[in-house]
């Protein structure tokens, strides 16, 4: 047993050595830059403005693979599982690391197995109630949620979702009891809203700012730890519950012991263009905001996001549909 594990951690590592020479002539190929997503989306317009850019600075084709199945573990298995040399990376989300904590047994550790290389954006979500709905603002909500007499009910767009996790994060953090609905898709939970089938919902800041605006949707906070520049009206759910944070977010991570020339040069260029004023322009107007972080950065990140979900999801005993 003992010259079988030594001659498995010999392959490993032979498995992922990069010569020299390969990771300064990197790219001198195409890279395949995996999104769990189908096209047309958020994650594959991502992938493909950033694909493009990097195609234009390395003077190699970047391929977006599109894998859009099982909540992107099978997109996160082909990468933990490619070979160590820059020539397969993912465009992950936020998805990514709440996997682990819905899940019993993933083929990879959403961390361990990677090696992020920069969240490209966050975003927060916008907490809102039918126009017709009591509370006016952030303290009466949380004053009505906590005295309501009748059933308290949230939706979201589906069992494991980020607005289920941010409405039992709510409940945790204010100490209130409502059952979860899930709906198939944010749209469908918004229109319930909009039909007062339940009371509140944690939602993606550009679907739901456009009811907002027409008026048929009130918000009530964001979920960033502090105002957000779109929205600087609107107060921080963190402002009456003080470390009440929920952020989606988008990063570029490659499989486990990328060299670190190779991390360098891919960080270095991906942080150009997300300055660039177009890209910049288009992530805020989407109502997400530019990152860059350092790989060090990124990786603490995804190792707090980790535990954040795997903690609420035991206390309130979610279970992956």
């Amino acid at each position: 047993m003992k010259s079988r594990l030594c001659s498995f951690a010999l392959l490993s590592v032979l498995g992922t050595f990069v010569p020299a020479h390969a990771q300064q002539d990197y790219p001198s190929k195409s890279i395949r830059l995996i999104t769990p997503a189908a096209q047309g989306g958020t994650t594959d317009i991502l992938a493909r403005t950033f694909g493009a850019r990097l195609s234009d600075v390395f003077k190699q084709q970047v391929v977006v693979d599109n894998r859009a199945s099982a909540s992107g573990v099978i997109a996160g298995e082909l990468t933990a599982n490619a070979p160590a040399d820059g020539y397969t990376l993912l465009l992950a989300y936020h998805q990514h690391t709440i996997n682990a904590a819905l899940m019993a047994k993933l083929p990879y550790h959403s961390v361990n197995s990677f090696t992020p290389i920069t969240q490209l954006t966050e975003a927060a979500q916008l907490l809102v109630v039918n126009s017709s709905s009591p509370p006016r603002n952030l303290n009466e909500f949380v004053a009505w949620t906590r005295t309501i007499r009748e059933p308290l009910n949230f939706g979201s767009a589906g069992i494991g979702s980020g607005g289920h996790l941010a409405g039992e994060l709510y409940k945790q953090m204010a100490g209130v009891k409502a059952e979860h609905i899930p709906y198939k898709g944010t749209a469908p939970s918004l229109a319930a809203l909009l039909a007062q089938e339940y009371q509140f919902s944690f939602a993606g800041l550009q679907g739901a700012q456009q009811l907002v605006r027409s008026g048929r949707l009130r918000a009530i906070a964001v979920t960033a730890s502090k105002r957000v520049a779109a929205l600087p009206d609107l107060p921080a759910a963190a402002e009456a519950l003080p470390g009440f944070e929920v952020i989606g977010w988008y990063g570029i991570i490659g499989p486990a012991n990328l060299p670190r020339p190779i991390v360098t040069r891919l960080h270095t260029e991906l942080v150009k263009i997300l300055n660039q004023p177009d890209v910049r322009e288009r992530i805020v107007a989407d109502g997400s905001e530019p990152v860059g972080s350092a790989p060090d950065d990124f990786r603490q990140f995804m190792l707090a996001d980790l535990a954040k979900w795997a903690k609420v999801v035991k206390e309130s005993g979610i279970k992956a549909e």
